[in-house]
Protein backbone atom coordinates (compact mmCIF):
# COMPACT_ATOMS: atom_id res chain seq x y z
CA UNK A 1 0.00 0.00 0.00
CA UNK A 2 1.38 3.25 -0.77
CA UNK A 3 1.55 6.10 2.09
CA UNK A 4 0.39 9.44 2.02
CA UNK A 5 3.44 11.69 1.92
CA UNK A 6 3.20 15.19 2.76
CA UNK A 7 5.43 18.36 3.05
CA UNK A 8 5.67 20.48 6.01
CA UNK A 9 7.74 23.35 6.69
CA UNK A 10 9.18 22.38 10.32
CA UNK A 11 11.59 20.67 12.55
CA UNK A 12 10.98 17.16 12.56
CA UNK A 13 12.93 14.23 14.31
CA UNK A 14 12.25 10.70 15.24
CA UNK A 15 9.69 11.05 18.55
CA UNK A 16 8.68 14.12 18.40
CA UNK A 17 5.01 15.54 18.22
CA UNK A 18 3.86 17.22 15.47
CA UNK A 19 1.21 19.78 15.06
CA UNK A 20 0.27 19.07 11.30
CA UNK A 21 -0.41 22.59 9.02
CA UNK A 22 -3.99 23.34 8.82
CA UNK A 23 -4.27 23.21 5.03
CA UNK A 24 -2.02 19.67 5.40
CA UNK A 25 -4.24 18.31 7.84
CA UNK A 26 -7.57 19.28 6.01
CA UNK A 27 -5.78 17.19 3.15
CA UNK A 28 -5.46 14.25 5.54
CA UNK A 29 -8.29 14.28 7.50
CA UNK A 30 -11.18 15.72 4.79
CA UNK A 31 -9.60 14.52 1.89
CA UNK A 32 -7.96 11.51 2.24
CA UNK A 33 -10.14 10.50 5.65
CA UNK A 34 -7.12 9.28 7.68
CA UNK A 35 -8.51 8.77 11.01
CA UNK A 36 -6.37 8.36 14.42
CA UNK A 37 -3.82 5.90 13.93
CA UNK A 38 -3.36 6.05 10.71
CA UNK A 39 0.11 5.92 9.16
CA UNK A 40 1.51 9.16 6.62
CA UNK A 41 5.27 10.02 5.84
CA UNK A 42 6.19 13.81 6.56
CA UNK A 43 9.20 15.40 4.76
CA UNK A 44 10.42 18.75 5.02
CA UNK A 45 13.20 19.34 2.35
CA UNK A 46 16.43 18.20 4.51
CA UNK A 47 16.67 14.65 2.38
CA UNK A 48 14.87 12.42 4.91
CA UNK A 49 11.25 11.09 4.73
CA UNK A 50 9.51 10.51 8.48
CA UNK A 51 7.36 8.07 9.13
CA UNK A 52 4.56 9.67 11.80
CA UNK A 53 1.21 8.41 12.62
CA UNK A 54 -1.65 10.38 13.90
CA UNK A 55 -2.14 10.67 17.62
CA UNK A 56 -5.16 13.29 17.77
CA UNK A 57 -7.87 14.69 15.52
CA UNK A 58 -9.43 17.38 17.32
CA UNK A 59 -10.93 21.11 16.33
CA UNK A 60 -7.97 22.83 16.97
CA UNK A 61 -5.97 20.12 14.23
CA UNK A 62 -4.00 17.11 13.92
CA UNK A 63 -1.08 15.78 15.63
CA UNK A 64 1.36 13.28 14.64
CA UNK A 65 4.13 11.48 16.41
CA UNK A 66 7.13 11.32 14.38
CA UNK A 67 8.41 7.14 14.80
CA UNK A 68 11.49 6.94 12.43
CA UNK A 69 13.43 8.67 9.76
CA UNK A 70 15.52 7.42 6.29
CA UNK A 71 17.67 9.42 4.54
CA UNK A 72 16.43 9.73 0.60
CA UNK A 73 18.88 9.33 -1.83
CA UNK A 74 17.17 9.99 -5.10
CA UNK A 75 19.03 13.44 -6.15
CA UNK A 76 20.63 13.54 -9.43
CA UNK A 77 24.07 14.00 -9.52
CA UNK A 78 23.81 16.56 -12.19
CA UNK A 79 23.09 19.99 -10.74
CA UNK A 80 20.83 21.73 -12.94
CA UNK A 81 20.08 25.56 -12.18
CA UNK A 82 17.07 26.14 -14.60
CA UNK A 83 17.13 30.18 -15.42
CA UNK A 84 13.60 30.56 -16.53
CA UNK A 85 11.76 33.49 -18.06
CA UNK A 86 8.49 34.14 -16.62
CA UNK A 87 5.57 32.92 -18.06
CA UNK A 88 2.20 33.67 -17.75
CA UNK A 89 -0.14 31.67 -15.21
CA UNK A 90 -0.72 27.81 -15.62
CA UNK A 91 2.66 27.73 -17.98
CA UNK A 92 4.90 28.67 -15.51
CA UNK A 93 3.41 25.93 -12.72
CA UNK A 94 4.04 23.45 -15.37
CA UNK A 95 7.25 24.39 -16.04
CA UNK A 96 8.36 24.58 -11.92
CA UNK A 97 6.31 21.43 -11.25
CA UNK A 98 8.13 18.93 -14.06
CA UNK A 99 11.47 20.77 -14.02
CA UNK A 100 11.02 19.64 -9.92
CA UNK A 101 10.29 15.81 -11.19
CA UNK A 102 13.09 15.89 -13.48
CA UNK A 103 15.85 16.60 -11.08
CA UNK A 104 16.05 20.50 -10.86
CA UNK A 105 18.14 21.76 -8.39
CA UNK A 106 17.44 25.17 -8.64
CA UNK A 107 14.86 27.78 -10.73
CA UNK A 108 15.74 31.81 -11.09
CA UNK A 109 12.43 33.28 -12.39
CA UNK A 110 13.82 36.33 -14.40
CA UNK A 111 11.91 39.57 -15.85
CA UNK A 112 13.50 39.95 -19.37
CA UNK A 113 12.63 42.76 -22.13
CA UNK A 114 10.04 40.69 -23.36
CA UNK A 115 8.64 39.13 -20.63
CA UNK A 116 4.59 39.77 -20.34
CA UNK A 117 4.51 38.82 -16.47
CA UNK A 118 5.84 41.51 -14.09
CA UNK A 119 5.53 41.11 -10.53
CA UNK A 120 6.69 43.71 -7.94
CA UNK A 121 5.90 44.26 -4.17
CA UNK A 122 3.06 42.60 -2.62
CA UNK A 123 2.35 40.46 -6.12
CA UNK A 124 5.44 39.22 -6.43
CA UNK A 125 5.75 37.66 -2.86
CA UNK A 126 2.15 36.30 -2.99
CA UNK A 127 3.36 34.66 -6.67
CA UNK A 128 7.07 33.24 -5.26
CA UNK A 129 4.77 31.74 -2.00
CA UNK A 130 2.63 29.94 -4.83
CA UNK A 131 5.47 29.13 -7.06
CA UNK A 132 7.18 27.25 -3.59
CA UNK A 133 4.09 25.41 -3.03
CA UNK A 134 4.09 23.87 -6.75
CA UNK A 135 7.55 23.11 -5.95
CA UNK A 136 6.80 20.96 -2.78
CA UNK A 137 3.77 19.55 -4.09
CA UNK A 138 5.71 17.89 -7.07
CA UNK A 139 8.33 16.96 -4.19
CA UNK A 140 5.62 14.75 -2.71
CA UNK A 141 4.30 13.17 -5.67
CA UNK A 142 7.71 12.56 -7.40
CA UNK A 143 9.54 11.10 -3.74
CA UNK A 144 12.07 13.94 -3.57
CA UNK A 145 12.78 14.70 -0.12
CA UNK A 146 15.19 17.76 -1.11
CA UNK A 147 13.29 20.35 -2.19
CA UNK A 148 14.74 22.79 -5.31
CA UNK A 149 15.28 26.33 -4.06
CA UNK A 150 13.07 28.91 -5.97
CA UNK A 151 14.61 32.28 -6.03
CA UNK A 152 12.74 35.67 -6.07
CA UNK A 153 11.70 36.91 -9.27
CA UNK A 154 14.63 39.32 -10.72
CA UNK A 155 15.69 41.24 -13.84
CA UNK A 156 17.74 39.38 -16.41
CA UNK A 157 20.97 40.92 -15.20
CA UNK A 158 20.52 40.50 -11.72
CA UNK A 159 19.36 37.18 -11.87
CA UNK A 160 22.73 36.08 -13.69
CA UNK A 161 24.72 37.98 -11.58
CA UNK A 162 22.87 36.06 -8.63
CA UNK A 163 23.20 32.71 -10.11
CA UNK A 164 26.95 31.89 -8.57
CA UNK A 165 29.41 29.70 -9.41
CA UNK A 166 28.51 27.36 -12.25
CA UNK A 167 30.86 27.51 -15.31
CA UNK A 168 28.85 25.45 -17.27
CA UNK A 169 26.40 27.79 -18.90
CA UNK A 170 23.84 27.75 -21.64
CA UNK A 171 21.06 29.49 -23.38
CA UNK A 172 18.29 27.36 -25.64
CA UNK A 173 18.77 29.05 -28.85
CA UNK A 174 17.21 27.36 -31.99
CA UNK A 175 20.29 29.26 -34.50
CA UNK A 176 22.95 27.80 -31.94
CA UNK A 177 25.55 25.78 -33.37
CA UNK A 178 26.00 22.91 -30.75
CA UNK A 179 23.31 20.66 -29.46
CA UNK A 180 22.62 18.43 -26.43
CA UNK A 181 26.35 16.46 -27.27
CA UNK A 182 28.22 19.47 -26.60
CA UNK A 183 27.35 20.08 -23.93
CA UNK A 184 30.30 19.84 -20.95
CA UNK A 185 30.14 20.21 -16.78
CA UNK A 186 31.92 21.60 -14.50
CA UNK A 187 32.74 22.54 -11.02
CA UNK A 188 30.78 19.79 -8.95
CA UNK A 189 28.69 18.90 -11.87
CA UNK A 190 26.82 22.53 -12.25
CA UNK A 191 25.01 23.44 -15.10
CA UNK A 192 23.04 27.00 -15.84
CA UNK A 193 20.63 26.74 -18.20
CA UNK A 194 18.31 30.11 -19.35
CA UNK A 195 15.18 29.35 -21.08
CA UNK A 196 13.62 32.84 -22.50
CA UNK A 197 10.22 33.74 -21.90
CA UNK A 198 6.96 33.26 -24.05
CA UNK A 199 7.96 36.35 -26.55
CA UNK A 200 11.82 34.96 -26.55
CA UNK A 201 15.13 36.37 -25.59
CA UNK A 202 15.50 40.45 -27.15
CA UNK A 203 18.78 41.63 -28.45
CA UNK A 204 19.80 43.14 -25.48
CA UNK A 205 18.82 40.45 -23.07
CA UNK A 206 21.45 37.89 -25.75
CA UNK A 207 23.99 40.33 -25.31
CA UNK A 208 23.76 39.92 -21.19
CA UNK A 209 23.45 36.28 -21.39
CA UNK A 210 26.94 36.29 -23.85
CA UNK A 211 28.49 39.08 -21.56
CA UNK A 212 28.02 36.46 -18.75
CA UNK A 213 29.19 33.99 -20.70
CA UNK A 214 26.47 31.82 -22.16
CA UNK A 215 26.43 29.69 -24.82
CA UNK A 216 23.79 29.10 -27.29
CA UNK A 217 22.18 25.62 -27.08
CA UNK A 218 19.99 23.89 -30.18
CA UNK A 219 17.18 21.64 -29.25
CA UNK A 220 16.94 19.99 -32.42
CA UNK A 221 15.21 21.66 -35.68
CA UNK A 222 12.18 22.76 -35.04
CA UNK A 223 10.82 25.88 -31.85
CA UNK A 224 10.21 25.16 -28.65
CA UNK A 225 7.32 26.85 -26.54
CA UNK A 226 9.21 28.17 -23.39
CA UNK A 227 7.12 25.58 -21.03
CA UNK A 228 8.60 22.81 -23.08
CA UNK A 229 12.17 23.91 -23.91
CA UNK A 230 13.90 23.96 -20.42
CA UNK A 231 11.78 20.46 -19.59
CA UNK A 232 13.31 19.14 -23.03
CA UNK A 233 16.87 20.16 -22.14
CA UNK A 234 16.69 19.10 -18.73
CA UNK A 235 15.27 15.92 -19.66
CA UNK A 236 18.30 15.34 -22.28
CA UNK A 237 21.12 16.48 -20.09
CA UNK A 238 19.38 14.07 -17.29
CA UNK A 239 19.66 10.64 -20.13
CA UNK A 240 22.97 12.11 -21.11
CA UNK A 241 25.08 12.97 -17.97
CA UNK A 242 22.31 12.34 -15.06
CA UNK A 243 20.56 9.55 -13.80
CA UNK A 244 18.24 8.74 -16.52
CA UNK A 245 20.80 7.01 -18.45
Amino acid sequence: MRLTRVYVDAPLGVGLMVELPEHVAAHLVRVLRLREGDVCVLFNGNGHDYDARITSIGKRGVQVEVSSARRIDNESPLSITLLQGIARGEKMDLILQKATELGVTRIIPVHSDRSEVKLEGARSIKRLAHWRGVVASACEQSGRATLPEVNEPAPLLSAVGAAGLPVARYTLSPLAEGGIDSVTVANENQLLIAVGPEGGWSERDLQTLDNAGFIGLRLGPRILRTETAGLAAIAALQMRLGDMR
